[in-house]
C-alpha cells in the first residue's frame, strides 16, 4: 500500500441458485486465491450467496437461514489485511433488503442496504425486498452485533486514503445516486455489488456509466456483476466486472466466472485530484459513521499498465485523432493571435529540428485556415559554428516544399564580431559561446518580424521549459509560442503524423528525416547531442507527468519509472535523470515566471498565468531528501 497502491479485485462465482452453502465455498474459494494474489480489496456480486434470481424463494424460511448462516460463514473465514464486499438478503423485523456485507479480519465490518430497489421492465424487486431505511439499525449476525445502514463509510487505519463505501446495482442508476453522497464525505473507493442482466447494447452503456461517475466523483469504482449460475428463465447474466479510477477503466472481463479481476488502484492519484479542484466540495454529514479497519503498510507489487509515454496515446488510431486534434488547437490558438493584431506575416527560425518543424507545419495549417497567402511566413535559417548540412537541407527543402519564403542569415561573423566586442575566446566551448549564438538568432527574428510587420513565433517545447532547456532572452523569447504545453515525446508524434498524413511524398522523406536525426542544439563544432547533456526525453516527459499531473513524492517517481522502463534504462540512470530534473526544474523557474503566450492544449502546462505557480527561488531540498531517503 505503499504510495498509496491497494490491491484491488473482483470476481464473479459460478453459484447455484438457493444454494447458500456451495455458493459460500465457491466465494471462499474466490477469497482464498485474492488473499494469496495479496489482494486488499475483493468485491463479489449482489446477493451471490443465494443468487440474485431466487424470486418468490427469498420468501422461504429455509433460505433465509441459510443465508444468514453461509453470510457469517464467509465472513468469519476474511483474512487479515482484506476486505471483502460481497451481497447477501439481510431481514430485518420481517422484512428482506438487499444488502452489500462488508467483512475483515474475520468480522463483519457493516451492512449497506440498497437504497432504490427496481420494479419496472423485467426487474421486479420490490416483492421481495424493502428500501433502506433512512437510520442505521443494529443486526444480529451470529454472534455479531453489525450497524446496518445507507451511509456508512470503511476507512483504513494505516491508509486514510482508503475510504470504501457501497452501492448496490441500481442505486447507480438514479439520478442521484447514493456514491455521490459517499464521496463528498470522503470516500474514495465506491464498491458495486451488481446483477446487471445482459441484452444487445447494454454493456457499452454501462461501462460508460461506470467510467463517468468514477470521473465525476474522482474516486475509485468497482463493479462486481452477477454471471454464471443466475437463472436464465427469463434473463441472461454475463458477468461484466470492470474496475475504473478516476474515468479510466483499469480491468474489466465478461464471461469469466470464477475468475480474479486484479489491478491497483492509485489512491495518491484521486487524493491529489480532490486536492487541486476547488469545485469538488466536501461535507460534514453528521449521518455518516466512519468504521474503521486494519491492513499491514508494505509494498504492494505493481501489475497495472502504466504508459511509458503518457503524453502520447499508444494506440494507432487514437494517436492519430489525438495528433489532429492537438494541432488543430496549436493552430486555433495562433489564429486568434493573429486575427486579433490583424497580422499577415509570421517569422520562424527554422532550423530543421523537431521543434521548428511542428511550430512550421502549425504555422502554415494556420495561413491556410484564415486563406492567408503562406509566403507571408518567413522562415529564417541562420547557420553557424555547430550547423550540419543535414539539418540545413531539411530545413531549406521543407520550407520550398511548404510554398513558405526562405531567408538565409549565415550568422558566423556578427557571433564572431560579438566576442570581440566582449572578449570571449571563440576556442571556449562554454556556455557563453552558445547563448551568444540563440541570442543573436532571436535578435534576427525579432528584427525580421519588426522589418514585415510581423509575429515572431516560439518553437520551444514544454519538456525543455520545465527543465530550462533554453536560453533566457533567446529561443526562450517569442511573440507566441505554439509549442508551450507540447512535450518533446509528443512533438516528435504530431511531425510523424504530419509525414503519415501529407500529399506530398518529398515533404513526407524530408519530415521523416527530421524526425530521424538526434536532437542538438548545434551550438558547438561535431557532435552535439541534447539527450547526452540532459538527460532522455522520454524520462524526462514520464517525469514532467507524473510530477506535475499527480504531484507524486519523488520515491514513487522513481519507482514508477522503474517499473515502466525496466529493461530500456537500468535503476541507476533513472536516478541519475531524475534528479537532473528535480535540480533543474526548481532552479529554472525564472525562465517559465516570463513565458511568452502560447495554448495549452494537454492536461499539463506550465504558463505563469495559466497551470503552474511557483516562486523562482523555491528550494529543492524536501524533494531531494525524500528521494535519497527512500533510497537508503
Amino acid at each position: 500500500m505503499r504510495h498509496g497502491f491497494i490491491k484491488t479485485a473482483t470476481a464473479t462465482p459460478a453459484i447455484r441458485v438457493a444454494d447458500c452453502k456451495y455458493n459460500a465455498d465457491k466465494i471462499l474459494d474466490l477469497v482464498m486465491r485474492a488473499h494469496e494474489e495479496g489482494v486488499h480489496l475483493l468485491v463479489l456480486p449482489e446477493l451471490c450467496i443465494t443468487g440474485y434470481t431466487c424470486q418468490d424463494l427469498f420468501f422461504q424460511q429455509a433460505l433465509l437461514e441459510s443465508a444468514m448462516e453461509n453470510a457469517v460463514r464467509v465472513a468469519s473465514k476474511v483474512p487479515k489485511n482484506m476486505v471483502v464486499v460481497f451481497g447477501s438478503p439481510v431481514e430485518l423485523r420481517g422484512k428482506l433488503h438487499n444488502c452489500a456485507i462488508v467483512a475483515s479480519a474475520g468480522k463483519i465490518l457493516g451492512i449497506v442496504p440498497k437504497i432504490n430497489i427496481p420494479n419496472y421492465l423485467e426487474f421486479y424487486e420490490a416483492r421481495w425486498f424493502t428500501p433502506a431505511l433512512p437510520n442505521e439499525e443494529i443486526v444480529e449476525m451470529g454472534d455479531q452485533k453489525v450497524i446496518m445502514g445507507p451511509k456508512l463509510i470503511f476507512t483504513c487505519n494505516q491508509l486514510p486514503y482508503f475510504r470504501l463505501a457501497c452501492e448496490v446495482c441500481e442505486d447507480l442508476w438514479v439520478p442521484n445516486p447514493p456514491s455521490v453522497n459517499h464521496a463528498i464525505n470522503g470516500a474514495t473507493v465506491v464498491a458495486n455489488v451488481s446483477a446487471s442482466d445482459e441484452f444487445a447494447g447494454k454493456a457499452a452503456y454501462r461501462y460508460n456509466l461506470i467510467e463517468g461517475q468514477s470521473a465525476r466523483l474522482i474516486c475509485a469504482y468497482v463493479y462486481a456483476d452477477a454471471g454464471e449460475g443466475e437463472s436464465s428463465t427469463d434473463l441472461v447474466f454475463t458477468g461484466n466486472n470492470q474496475i475504473c479510477e478516476n474515468g479510466v477503466t483499469l480491468a474489466n472481463t465478461k464471461l469469466k466466472s470464477d475468475e480474479l479481476l486484479i489491478t491497483e488502484i492509485d489512491l495518491e492519484h484521486l487524493e491529489h485530484e480532490r486536492r487541486v479542484r476547488n469545485t469538488f466540495v466536501t461535507t460534514n454529514d453528521k449521518d455518516y459513521r466512519y468504521i474503521g479497519f486494519d491492513i499491514e503498510m508494505g509494498e504492494t507489487p505493481l501489475t497495472r499498465y502504466i504508459p511509458r509515454m503518457p503524453f502520447v496515446p499508444e494506440d494507432s488510431p487514437a494517436r492519430d485523432a489525438r495528433s489532429e486534434e492537438i494541432i488543430t488547437l496549436q493552430c486555433l490558438g495562433l489564429k486568434q493571435r493573429l486575427v486579433h493584431i490583424r497580422c499577415r506575416t509570421a517569422v520562424i527560425g527554422i532550423s530543421g529540428g523537431l521543434d521548428s518543424t511542428l511550430a512550421l507545419l502549425v504555422t502554415v495549417k494556420t495561413f491556410d485556415m484564415l486563406n492567408l497567402d503562406r509566403r507571408g511566413i518567413i522562415c529564417v535559417t541562420m547557420p553557424c559554428f555547430g550547423t550540419t548540412q543535414r539539418t540545413k537541407t531539411n530545413a531549406m527543402n521543407m520550407v520550398e516544399l511548404l510554398g513558405c519564403t526562405l531567408k538565409v542569415v549565415d550568422i558566423r561573423d556578427s557571433v564572431s564580431r560579438h566576442f570581440q566586442d566582449i572578449g570571449q575566446d571563440p576556442d571556449n566551448y562554454d556556455v557563453t559561446f552558445e547563448n551568444a549564438q540563440a541570442r543573436e538568432r532571436t535578435q534576427v527574428l525579432m528584427d525580421i518580424a519588426n522589418m514585415y510587420n510581423g509575429i515572431v513565433i516560439g518553437t520551444g517545447d514544454l519538456s525543455e521549459l520545465a527543465l530550462g532547456w533554453a536560453t533566457y532572452n533567446g529561443d526562450h523569447m517569442s511573440m507566441y509560442g505554439v509549442n508551450a504545453s507540447v512535450p518533446k515525446t509528443l512533438c516528435k508524434h504530431l511531425v510523424g503524423y504530419c509525414a503519415k498524413t501529407t500529399s506530398s511524398e518529398e515533404l513526407s522523406q524530408t519530415l521523416k528525416s527530421v524526425i530521424a536525426t538526434p536532437i542538438s542544439p548545434e551550438l558547438v563544432p561535431g557532435k552535439q547531442e541534447t539527450e547526452d547533456l540532459v538527460g532522455p526525453y522520454e524520462l524526462h516527459d514520464f517525469f514532467i507527468y507524473h510530477v506535475l499531473r499527480w504531484g507524486s513524492c519523488p520515491s514513487k517517481v522513481y519507482r514508477l519509472a522503474c517499473y515502466v522502463f525496466e529493461g530500456r534504462f537500468d535503476e541507476q540512470t533513472i536516478l541519475k535523470w531524475l534528479r537532473t530534473f528535480y535540480r533543474r526544474f526548481f532552479s529554472q523557474q525564472f525562465k517559465r515566471s516570463c513565458l511568452p503566450d502560447g495554448p495549452k492544449i494537454g492536461s499539463v502546462a506550465l504558463s505563469p498565468r495559466g497551470d503552474w505557480r511557483m516562486p523562482s527561488d523555491a528550494t529543492v531540498k524536501i524533494w531531494q531528501d525524500e528521494l535519497e531517503t527512500s533510497l537508503e
